[in-house]
């Protein structure tokens, strides 16, 4: 990447851990103090030192100085700051958090368990994520003041709820600071109550007449005392409306007018945009104002390509020396935005002079960012409503994304192409969508998104040639295994032919070929075809499909008896999942499974029930979107649970076994091993003892939520089920772990290891 041409991001890996998503380094740095801001000394005094208290709300509405408050309080010498600037892009819970956690990480190192969950697609925001990211700031070594600001932008519910738990492991002397438009999505009345908060609004952030009178001065006005109070009487201390004023003033005009013509509230600020400010400056100065406001973050090469002309890095910067209206968001002068009320009104300004330009001018700003390999590239492109060039780009991101952790942010993308009616002659979205709704729990979904790829496959007779698109949509079926194993069986095998014919180069089509052979009762063919996989997956990097491989030729060998080979892939397995960092996915149950089987053989009890923990706390993540390996990781896990003399917990996994067998029922081999699995249960004599063990699927996807602040009926439209499930669900919870309340539930569940933290 050139430098000077696209925001700092950092694309190294951090230490040891693989690589994120490429982060905006200018988000976790509050915005440089310019010269001739008044500063808040009272305000400050009262954060700095003469407070304690762990939660600081600063809420208010724009204009009132809240970022510009902070930034003081953070350039002060004494208490280490973490900073993050949120935005719209963060309503995706892994990548909102992943901004937190490289934050604190500047302050001081945290445990790389973090940044592994935060990576993972699979792992549980709630039973993973945020109690690690909580225990890294429990034990920072030093108090912490962590800022988030802008909070308003964030409206997903998990994002909010995850900050709210993250608000309970504030340590001593640490602070966490929510800053924005609207109320912190805590439980303020409870904090208020046990006197945990503070809470400043535009009444403490209001100037008093002294600032406003420094306001002014500073802007080198010579107003009289009566003509200042009036001002401030006017705005209220409104510190946008005064510094507009001095604007207004400072440009030519009477103190008269602004006396008398200024109010606060954002409908005099449009107004007074209009008739007097932007009125009042050049055309050129006025068209670069209102077209540059299209851009979430303006540098002098992007404001060039998108007003298609030189110049503009001069400009910024002598808007920034002249007013405070735009922000720096860098110490080198190369990067700014807008002020967020000032923009909201060159938009309106832009949409009334110009309305046909503005999705010209993002199209541009979309391909600077595409040629600088930017993210914001789709984003443009979505509100431009530049259809084609958003199907391509989410085809080429998407994976990415998901391998990054940011599953919910490509669900927007690919519900934005839906909402557009464009899935149909994009297939190749819908064919993504339905791979990673399987791969992350979603089975609805994912039969839903395989319906739109038939229709376009066997539905269109018009549609063009595409034979990439054709190969990966005979994959999804493979996968699903929608209409038995047979089946499953020639659509691998067509993926393989096709795959090969067109030179695309996968192992999960050879992967998928073995697996549906060794499930239709040819294990030695299966075998060649899982060793293929593994080759071809370690030359290409896909750990997903090797980790898979592996443990399957270990239960082709375990099926032999060939015990030793079985412990081998058993053992490599769970070696290229833990290089990869991929110990929380959909695929651990079954390495936990074949792990507890051969560790079994050697008599190491205590090793196998670690194992039988994590693979029930990851068990909810198969799904009959992949029933295979969902039935196949239950029956070991059943038989495991059996040698253990634990029948509650194998009859569980059966009852799981057969409900997912109804779904699918023509899944070879594995619905006769069912039976005589049952058919053993069914002759076992021994008590049955409820306990955690006999926590169903659902019970354990419902789990983490528990530790959340989320009500229950919160709680049942988080998972789409009714209020009535939930309840159902939460009492059979505590009954199987013996509590009496959510928060012996949820401790015993930690004590056991089914929730982290």
């Amino acid at each position: 990447m050139r430098s000077g041409k696209a925001p700092q991001r950092d694309r190294r890996p951090r230490r040891t851990r693989g690589p994120v998503f490429d982060l905006v380094l200018s988000k976790l740095h509050w915005p440089p103090i310019q010269s001739g801001t008044v500063r808040r000394t009272l305000l400050i005094e009262r954060l700095a030192q003469g407070d304690s208290r762990p939660i600081v709300s600063v809420v208010a509405p724009a204009g009132y100085g809240k970022t510009t408050l902070l930034s003081q309080w953070a350039e002060r010498n004494g208490q280490s700051f973490a900073w993050v600037s949120l935005d719209e892009g963060d309503n995706d819970p892994k990548v909102l958090l992943t901004y937190v956690a490289e934050a604190l990480d500047t302050v001081e190192p945290i445990d790389e368990r973090v940044f592994d969950a935060l990576g993972s697609p699979a792992s549980s925001v709630p039973g993973s994520v945020v109690p690690r990211l909580g225990s890294a700031l429990s034990s920072m070594s030093r108090p912490i003041v962590l800022v988030l600001d802008d909070m308003h932008v964030l409206h997903n519910r998990e994002c909010r709820a995850a900050l709210s738990v993250l608000a309970d492991h504030v340590p001593g002397g640490s602070r966490l600071v929510l800053s924005g438009r609207e109320p912190p999505p805590l439980r303020v009345a409870r904090l208020r109550a046990e006197g945990r908060i503070v809470e400043i609004g535009p009444g403490d952030l209001a100037f008093t007449p002294e600032e406003a009178c420094s306001l002014l001065r500073g802007a080198e006005l010579a107003l009289g005392e009566d003509e200042v109070a009036e001002l401030h009487r006017r705005t209220e201390g409104w510190p946008v409306g005064l510094y507009l004023a001095a604007l207004y003033l400072r440009e030519g005009g009477s103190s008269a007018d602004a006396v008398s013509s200024f109010g606060g509230d954002d409908q005099w600020i449009s107004d007074y945009l209009e008739s007097e400010l932007l009125a009042r400056i050049s055309p050129p100065q006025r068209a670069f104002l209102t077209r540059t406001a299209v851009l979430e973050r303006m540098s002098g090469p992007l404001c060039d390509a998108v007003l298609e002309r030189p110049g503009s890095a001069a400009t910024l910067a002598a808007l920034a020396r002249s007013n405070m209206l735009l922000v720096p968001l860098d110490r080198r002068g190369e990067w700014y935005r807008y002020h967020h009320l000032f923009r909201d009104m060159l938009l309106a300004e832009l949409h009334r002079l110009e309305p046909g330009l503005m999705p010209v001018l993002q199209r541009r700003a979309a391909a600077w960012c595409v040629r600088n390999g930017l993210d914001e590239a789709l984003e443009y492109s979505m509100a431009a409503g530049d259809v084609s060039t958003v199907a391509g780009l989410v085809a080429a991101l998407a994976v990415p994304a998901y391998r990054h952790g940011r599953v919910a942010t490509v669900q927007r993308w690919c519900r934005w192409l839906e909402d557009s009616g464009a899935i149909e002659k994009h297939p190749m979205v819908a064919v993504l969508a339905s791979f990673l709704s399987a791969l992350t729990a979603q089975p609805v979904e994912a039969e839903r998104w395989a319906d739109v790829v038939d229709r376009w496959q066997y539905g269109d007779t018009a549609r063009p040639d595409d034979p990439s698109t054709v190969a990966w949509a005979t994959m999804v079926r493979a996968v699903l295994c929608r209409h038995g194993v047979e089946q499953m069986r020639a659509d691998a095998d067509e993926a393989v032919r096709m795959f090969a014919a067109g030179n695309f180069v996968s192992p999960t089509p050879v992967l998928v070929q073995g697996l549906a052979r060794v499930l239709s009762g040819d294990p030695g063919d299966g075998d060649v075809c899982l060793e293929d996989a593994i080759s071809l997956g370690e030359e290409v990097g896909s750990s997903d499909d090797v980790v898979i491989a592996l443990c399957e030729r270990s239960l082709v060998a375990m099926a032999r008896g060939e015990w030793g080979r079985a412990e081998t892939f058993a053992g490599q397995a769970r070696a290229v999942s833990s290089r990869a960092r991929l110990e929380e996915s959909y695929f651990t149950p079954l390495v936990c499974a074949v792990q507890a089987r051969t560790t079994m053989r050697r008599g190491d009890v205590a090793a196998v029930r670690a194992e039988l923990v994590t693979a029930q706390r990851l068990r909810p993540l198969l799904t009959y979107a992949l029933p295979h390996l969902a039935v196949q990781a239950r029956i070991e896990l059943s038989r495991v649970y059996l040698a253990l003399a634990d029948l509650t917990g194998a009859k569980t996994l059966m009852r799981e076994v057969d409900g997912l067998l109804a779904r699918r029922p023509g899944l070879g081999i594995l619905v006769d091993e069912a039976a005589a699995l049952r058919s053993q249960l069914a002759q076992e004599r021994g008590p049955t003892v409820i306990g955690a063990s006999s926590l169903s699927a659902a019970e354990l996807r419902l789990l983490p939520l528990l530790s959340t602040h989320l009500s229950l009926p919160e709680i049942g439209r988080e998972l789409f089920v009714s209020h009535n499930t939930i309840k159902s669900h939460v009492t059979s919870i505590y009954h199987k772990l013996g509590a009496s309340s959510r928060g012996q539930a949820v401790t015993r569940s930690r004590q056991l290891g089914l929730l982290q933290g």
